[in-house]
């Protein structure tokens, strides 16, 4: 798209660079990925499968070169660890909701400790699943810092169906974590998307996935009220 606010401007030549694009801040995302660690450790030991200290030693130990390929540019790389750091808080919170259904039937949870480990739980499931749509979106944070505005995705914002013409529209907008976060909030509140579509299939499965832990925590705190009041 040619800009209108340049006129008479010729094109540039194959010799010319190319024009540098603002990156995305990605401290979010670390702020996320910490947040995650901080919830796991507020649950009680019996929802963990290991203790919780673990899992803030292994985030952290992952988080170091998965920082710095990004600054070094190995992005490739940067993927792969952010894959892996991902994958260990996704297995953490499936586990310690899997111990949850367990320990329920059990009575071993009581009322207020099962509440709050409950909202843990439903919080860091939005938080995951915001760091799982950020990280693989348009093939992730680098190729969409590496194009001019965010055309294609596996989420369709509102921002990508604006005309030329509307007064919001913004040809460099590109979604950063909170987008991705408003996302996963939904999804865990309304069991899915609102305002922004869901395209492809990974992305709808993992959705389906999302909406499915949510379901069952608020499950699990319904029944509980009911064994309570009955």
């Amino acid at each position: 798209m040619i800009d209108s606010t340049v006129p008479n401007s010729s094109p540039p030549s194959p010799s010319d660079p190319a024009p540098e694009l603002a990156a995305l801040p990605r401290w979010p995302a670390v702020v996320a990925l910490l947040a995650v660690v901080g919830l796991y450790m507020g649950l009680p030991d019996e929802l963990s499968l290991v203790p919780q200290w673990i899992l803030a030693a292994v985030t952290i130990v992952l988080l170091i070169p998965t920082t710095v390929s990004h600054r070094v540019g190995k992005h490739e790389l940067n993927q792969i660890f952010g894959y892996i750091v991902n994958g260990v808080e996704t297995f953490a919170l499936i586990a310690s909701v899997a111990l949850l259904v367990i320990a329920l039937p059990k009575g071993i949870e009581k009322p207020v400790p099962l509440l709050e480990s409950a909202a843990l739980l439903w919080v860091t499931n939005i938080l995951v699943f915001a760091l799982w749509y950020w990280r693989l979106d348009a093939g992730g944070p680098h190729r969409r810092d590496a194009r001019p505005g965010h055309p294609s995705g596996a989420i369709l914002f509102p921002q990508m169906t604006l005309d030329n013409d509307n007064p919001a529209y913004d040809a460099n907008w590109s979604p950063d974590f909170v987008d991705y976060l408003f996302v996963a909030f939904n999804t865990s509140t309304a069991f899915s998307p609102t305002d922004a579509p869901i395209l492809t299939r990974w992305a709808k499965i993992l959705t389906m996935i999302q909406s499915l832990i949510s379901l069952t925590i608020i499950a699990l705190l319904a029944a509980r009220a009911v064994n309570i009041l009955g």
